[in-house]
């Protein structure tokens, strides 16, 4: 007479183990890797902001427009411009569109900053933020009046448009972010293959895979 076996008798009713429930489970494709990164964000983005904000100050205070002040001979020069548009002085005649574009970049990387997890991430969207900040105040508060204000740029590069620790700063945080993209690699941490799936995905897949290949408890004799 042959003793009952747990695992055939459950099979046999049709029900399914915890075990077998866990291997059929759906797992979720990109779960968060690594610790929150607002604090780097908010920190990296007022330490841009504040560089931005006492280099203007000064350029305001010690630079003639009238007078640039040469570092490398003509090529690098610091010369005082008020700029009405976008960064490197594009679309000017549109300021008060772009301090509402300032407001709405802000909002939104504040928002993603809430469930970010990278940390490259937040190093790309601390550099953007700051900038925003540092011209939005530029915008908000400066002549010739409120969301109609100018930004103050001062450095000067051989052709390149005059601009300011803020332009430079966007555009280090924008190239970044579409390397970021580019090479896979997710706001919360995870990094995605060219197959869709995130690496922490395919590993959960294969461990699936495993023990659903591992033979069910022996029949006693």
């Amino acid at each position: 007479m042959s003793p009952d076996v747990p695992h055939d008798r459950a099979s046999a009713t049709g029900h399914d183990t915890p075990d077998s429930e866990a291997a059929t489970r759906p797992h979720d494709d990109a779960e968060p890797a690594g610790r929150p990164r607002m604090t780097t964000l908010v920190a990296l983005a007022l330490s841009i902001l504040v560089a931005d904000l006492v280099t203007k100050i000064a350029a305001v205070e010690f630079i003639d427009p009238r007078d640039p002040v040469e570092i490398i001979g003509d090529t690098v020069t610091l010369t005082l411009v008020r700029n009405p548009g976008a960064a490197f002085s594009m679309a000017t005649g549109m300021t008060w569109l772009l301090t509402l574009v300032a407001v709405a970049v802000v909002i939104g990387v504040i928002r993603m900053g809430r469930r970010l997890r990278s940390g490259w991430w937040a190093l790309g969207l601390g550099l953007v933020l700051g900038s925003a900040l540092g011209n939005l105040v530029d915008r908000l508060f400066r002549a010739p009046g409120f969301m109609q204000g100018h930004v103050v740029d001062f450095v000067s590069v051989g052709w390149w448009p005059v601009f300011n620790v803020a332009d430079s700063s966007i555009v280090c945080g924008a190239i970044l972010l579409v390397v970021l993209t580019l090479f896979g690699i997710e706001p919360n941490g995870t990094r995605y293959e060219r197959d869709g799936k995130s690496g922490d995905a395919q590993k959960s897949e294969t461990t699936q895979k495993s023990e659903a290949k591992q033979p069910g408890a022996e029949t006693a004799e």
